[in-house]
């Protein structure tokens, strides 16, 4: 093998664990990472590290978008696994997936949809991985309406409101209805609020069953953007 090709995997095996740590980190200690406190654990001189992630703000960017990526892939799998025609049947399972990722991951949710990290601007960059999960949902909306099975609802938008959502529709969704991308959007933003309770726990001791009242509350989603 290649000297070139030996460094490229021993830096690509060292980028993995500086990672690996710093997620014990986040789970220990939240998101105010110390790239000295990782360098630490992994018995380096923390200058070292920096020949990996040159700040702190590059590393949590590269957590950001790894778990944004392994959320994504969640949704879409489970998307993917119940029959195209069956509208309810996908939007349930991607709203499980979902919650069922953030429970088995509850330090990288935190990253992703809590409190924001003191003087981190996320980049560009984790713009397109953070559109998976909205977009699998609105998908499934898309597909009612090319198969007729979505009748699109009558509201009356604020026109700023209709503004904003035409552009949204025209860039990924050409032609889908602004009124009904709004009821796709709340119920994306029901579902991510509705998790966030449940695992931070905002739902305790108020509704102990959780699985049943997440499945009722997704119910109630799929009813207001209109899933047969």
């Amino acid at each position: 093998m290649p000297a070139s090709s030996i460094r490229a995997r021993l830096r690509a095996e060292m980028i993995d664990e500086i990672k690996a740590v710093a997620r014990r980190h986040l789970a220990s200690d939240g998101a105010d990472l110390s790239l000295r406190a990782v360098a630490r654990d992994m018995g380096m001189v923390s200058s070292a590290i920096y020949r990996y992630f040159p700040s702190r703000d590059d590393l949590l960017t590269a957590l950001i978008i790894e778990a944004y990526q392994a959320l994504g892939d969640a949704v879409e799998a489970a998307d993917a696994a119940v029959d195209r025609a069956d509208l309810r049947g996908r939007w349930h399972a991607v709203c499980r997936a979902a919650r069922t990722w953030a429970l088995a991951h509850p330090a990288e949710y935190a990253l992703l949809y809590g409190s924001p990290v003191p003087g981190y601007a996320a980049p560009v960059d984790t713009v397109l991985p953070a559109q998976r999960p909205p977009l699998t949902l609105l998908g499934i909306l898309r597909d009612g309406m090319a198969a007729g099975r979505i009748t699109p609802p009558d509201d009356d938008l604020p026109e700023p409101v209709r503004a904003d959502l035409a552009e949204i529709a025209a860039g990924l969704f050409p032609g889908l209805p602004e009124a009904l991308l709004a009821r796709g959007m709340a119920g994306w933003t029901q579902l991510f609020g509705l998790i966030s309770f449940d695992l931070f726990g905002r739902l305790d001791p108020v509704v102990p069953h959780r699985d049943a009242y997440f499945d009722h509350q997704t119910a109630l989603m799929a009813d207001l953007v209109g899933l047969p």
